[in-house]
């Protein structure tokens, strides 16, 4: 497989650019801390035969069965073997016909398979059938082909509305304890002009917990009983925690179940969080650790574990995984993220302070994943599946 290094930058607005519609886009002038940038590192293609339209999301099943399931903005599924040498992928799931994406950001946004998924064949879904809705579903593959999902078995577990087109969020993940988190977004323009981020009577900037195994109060999910807000008036019991933005791609610490997310930022700051039960990220209070309204108090807000500005021509984070795989020993225990705009991908250490610049792509960078033994891939907008190779 031929190496790729990317010594250009590029000029683009795409789908994740933070520059909103209020046109609030100041900037910050504290420089990122890059480190030594000594890592020797290479991303290459990891699937040079195949190409994809807008790849949004890369995961497993976890069956078994070495296969790998990518996502397309537009309403499609692909799967394919996780082979170097593969030649084809196949659609696993078409819904492109109930897809809206006449607004950037919006489409088929996530995926997620059940743990039990070898036995129950059950998977779950985020997209975008309106401008004004974003849906969470459960699907089921096929009986006659574990290639192919049924397209009539969806049922539909949560609907949210959203009053603007952006910031839809839409990261699905399972969690240790086999609930159903959800990245849900602020509902978009700029500045949170409704302050849906602080507003728990609704389900916009958080991240949502479902116990899709039960259904209890007429839905077709159960909220578990330890949501730190179950009980509350007013307050929606699914919220995990909030005060987000734009959760844009979250991932599970494999080894320590730590949850962690990139949150999208306004015109200053991109963050990168740890996810706890009941906690509060601050927008639109704060924009990373910088006050964006209100009267600046942080009292009870939880700040970034690390945060970069916009000087270098970074825009929009994209996060990643702690990398628990075995090929490139220098990146153990790292949280590896990206910049969608400027394709910069960086590793962090966990505890925040040393965050070190691995690669300059020019690519725009929509998602990581992983595979079955761990190993890291990302999703870029060139219509490549990239991973890392240790020179």
């Amino acid at each position: 497989m031929k190496p790729y290094f990317a010594h250009f930058a590029i000029l683009i607005f795409l789908l994740f650019s933070c520059d909103d519609s209020n046109g609030d886009n100041t900037m910050t002038d504290d420089a990122q801390d890059d480190g030594n940038g000594d890592i020797s590192l290479s991303f290459i293609s990891a699937f040079s035969n195949l190409s994809f339209q807008r790849p949004v999301d890369f995961q497993i099943a976890n069956d078994g069965s070495g296969r790998v399931f990518v996502v397309e903005q537009a309403g499609t599924i692909k799967v394919f073997q996780n082979d170097p040498m593969v030649t084809e992928a196949g659609t696993f799931l078409d819904i492109s016909n109930e897809i809206n994406t006449d607004a950037n950001e919006q489409g088929l946004l996530g995926l997620a398979f059940h743990p039990d998924f070898a036995s129950n064949g059950y998977f779950y879904v985020n997209y975008t059938p309106s401008e004004t809705l974003s849906v969470t579903s459960r699907f089921q593959v096929s009986f006659a082909d574990q290639n192919s999902a049924d397209p009539n078995s969806e049922l539909v577990l949560l609907e949210t509305q959203q009053p603007f087109t952006n910031h839809n969020g839409g990261q699905l993940a399972f969690g240790p304890d086999g609930y159903l988190y959800i990245a849900s977004g602020d509902g978009g323009s700029g500045g949170d002009p409704q302050n849906n981020a602080q507003t728990r009577s609704n389900l916009l900037g958080a991240i949502l917990r479902i116990d899709v195994d039960n259904t209890s109060g007429g839905l077709d999910y159960a909220i578990p009983t330890d949501n730190p807000f179950v009980g509350e008036n007013g307050i929606r019991g699914e919220i995990f925690a909030y005060g987000l933005r734009n959760p844009w791609r979250m991932s599970f610490d494999s080894q320590t179940g730590s949850l962690w997310t990139g949150d999208v930022g306004q015109g200053d700051r991109e963050e990168i969080n740890l996810i706890e039960s009941g906690g509060n990220y601050g927008w639109k209070l704060f924009e990373g650790t910088f006050c964006f309204s209100g009267d600046c108090d942080d009292t009870g807000l939880i700040p970034p574990v690390f945060e970069y500005g916009h000087d270098a021509g970074d825009r929009s984070v994209t996060g990643g995984f702690v990398y628990r795989g075995n090929a490139i020993p220098s990146l153990q225990g790292k949280y590896v993220y990206a910049d969608f705009i400027s394709g910069r991908i960086w590793s962090l250490s966990l505890d925040g302070n040393d965050n070190e610049l691995l690669f300059n792509t020019g690519l725009n960078i929509a998602s990581f994943g992983v595979d079955a033994q761990n190993e890291l891939y990302f999703c870029a907008f060139d219509g490549a599946i990239y991973t890392f190779q240790e020179d």
